[in-house]
Parts: structure tokens; sequence; C-alpha cells
């Protein structure tokens, strides 16, 4: 026996470590980022501005100055608590954190495989809900699951990672209603849908909803957003470490997410792709194209590993799904600008002839 072997939780040598696939010299439709960099004419403005930064010292530790960007940006209100974190992912594992060992997370299946993944790290058990034929919820077994298992928390994607639909809206606020647990509303694809939870956090003492600057065109500075109560965030912020957020994340933040115009303008050209990436991939009678208010297209596609490896040899990356799961037939296709898409539409067409 090594000494990693008697030093190391056997559960985590269970574990498989996440997997990002290398994108080098890759057209990247696989992760949900914005195609949307800096703008040309903003690089300059924008370099003098985290030129200014002082790197030697630790950053502003309660961010604060991003916390009013934030707010502005997302019209949050000033009576709603914000907690943020280095990018969603850190915000779920705080609120794994908050729980007892052994306590239950809840969610529904398939979704952000982040929930399930924190839940075994935090040594918490994990339960996930099928979901319909439609992908969608099915809301008694929901409720005789709430009842029967008691769930710590439940983690709620809206719009859910990787289907891209939201859920009805009244069924959500009956599962929030029937519990005890914290309830989650991830929406960290806000910006491409029609409905938000935020204005529930005033009816609702038991939700918080949950956003990330990663899908709007910021992935790489790693920002997400816990927003509820005052009284809920005060005690969530005890788990969080300090000087979570970079000197360089608060300035390019800060910088970049006070042109809401731009922002909103290039959520509005996804939206609009995404709507033509739709029409076109559904004339392909070998797949069905599902309807999305995120900035992705989940599609059944017919022998879908072997598209997958041909867009792979075309210098294209989209995701596919494990063997043997619900979505082992699927793949999930990141909206791209308008020629990124024509070169994407023009390889799948080619390959199924």
């Amino acid at each position: 026996m090594t000494f990693i072997d008697q030093w190391l939780r056997s559960d985590i040598r269970n574990i498989n470590a996440y997997h990002v696939p290398s994108a080098k010299n890759m057209l990247k439709m696989d992760a949900m980022e914005s195609p949307f960099g800096v703008p040309e004419e903003l690089k300059d403005e924008f370099l003098e501005h985290i030129s200014q930064s002082e790197v030697n010292r630790y950053p502003d530790a309660n961010a604060e100055e991003l916390q009013a960007t934030l707010r502005s940006l997302m019209n949050i209100p000033k009576d709603f608590g914000v907690l943020l974190g280095n990018g969603s992912d850190e915000l779920i594992q705080l609120l794994s954190l908050a729980c007892r060992s052994g306590d239950l997370i809840m969610s529904f299946e398939p979704s952000f495989v982040m929930y399930e993944l924190v839940s075994k790290f935090a040594q918490l058990n994990y339960h996930g809900i099928p979901l319909d034929e439609n992908f969608e919820i099915d809301l008694n077994a929901t409720l005789l699951t709430i009842k029967s298992k008691k769930p710590k928390l439940i983690f709620i994607a809206y719009p859910n990672n990787p289907t891209g639909n939201s859920f009805d809206y009244d069924v959500i606020r009956e599962i929030i209603q029937s519990t005890d647990a914290l309830v989650v509303l991830d929406e960290a694809y806000y910006a491409y849908s029609e409905k938000s939870f935020l204005a529930e956090i005033e009816n609702f003492s038991n939700l918080v909803v949950l956003r990330t600057i990663s899908k709007i065109g910021f992935a790489g500075l790693r920002l997400g957003l816990l927003v509820g109560s005052q009284e809920t965030i005060e005690q969530l912020n005890k788990l969080r470490l300090p000087y979570n957020i970079n000197i360089l994340t608060q300035a390019s933040a800060n910088f970049l997410l006070k042109d809401r115009q731009r922002i909103v303008s290039n959520a509005k050209i996804i939206m609009n792709e995404r709507s033509r990436l739709y029409d076109e991939l559904s004339l392909i009678p070998s797949l069905t194209v599902y309807p999305s208010q995120a900035n992705f297209l989940l599609v059944k596609a017919e022998n879908a590993k072997l598209l997958l490896e041909s867009l792979k040899d075309s210098g294209i990356l989209i995701k596919g799904f494990a063997i043997s799961t619900q979505l082992e037939n699927f793949v999930r296709i990141s909206v791209g600008e308008a020629k990124e898409n024509n070169v994407f539409l023009e390889c799948i067409k080619e390959y199924y002839g």
C-alpha cells in the first residue's frame, strides 16, 4: 500500500478528475463561452486600466466596487445580499460546506455535473430526479422525493444545462414552497432567457440565485455571484475564503462590465444566431434539435460519437456525453458568432450528406 493509498479518502480515489479537452487550434463550440472578447477599440484603454493594479498588494477583500458594478449590470435590489466567488463553481462548493456530513443535495438529471461532483467532495449524499422525455420536471415525483428524503440543498439550473430549456415557472415556485431546503436557482444563462427568479428572493427566505459572468463574455475572469437575503448571505460569507476575487479580476470586471449596452447587444446577436442554427440544423433529417433559452443547443444525432470525431478532425469541438447515459446519442453545440457557425454548419451538412 502506497502513502497516498493510506492518506487519501477512498471515495476521492474513485472519482475521476474533471476533464477539459485540449482546444489548441480548434474552433471551440463545446463550453458555452461567448465568442466576443475585448473589442479592439477598447484594448489600449483596458490594458492601461489594469496596469494600475497594485499586484503586490492583496485585493479589496469585499470587492465593494465590483459588487456595485454587478448590482448595476444585473439590476440587483440594494436590499438583497451579494456574495462573490471565484466562478460559480466555488459558490456551489461553498454552499455544500454549509451542510452537515451526510446531508442530501437534490437536483435533476440531466443537469450541471458540478452539483453531484461537489456533493462527493463534501461527503454529502446526492439524489438526481430524472426529467421526463421532454426534459421537464416531474412535479409529483419531485414533491414525493422532497417529502421522503428531506434534502438540505436543491439545485435547479434555470435554464437547464445541458438541455437548454427553462422549467415551468409555477412548478419551481411550488418546489420552493414545499421544502425547508435552501433552493439554489442557477441562472448562469440569464442573459439569454426570458425569465428570472431574482425578484422572488423577496418572497422566499429559502431561495438564492446563482449567476456567473462566464456566459456573457468573461469566462477567463472566473467570477460568479450568489444573491439572497441579507441574513442568508451574511451567514454564507463566513465560509468564503479571504481575498477570493483577485485584483486583476476585480480591475478587469469593473472596467468591462460597465459597458452594459455592449453586453446586451452581444447577447442579442447570440440569440439571433441561436435561432438561425436551430432552423438550419432542423432541416437535417438525422438530427432532432431542442428549443433553448441558453447560448447552446442540445441536439439528438444519429451516430453522435462518429459525428464528434468527424468534427474534431475538422478542427471543431462540440460537447458529447458518456455512453449509457440519458444523453449518449446527443451533442451540445455552443452558439458562436456568425462566421464560426457557418464553418460548423458547412461541416455538419457535409457529414450528413
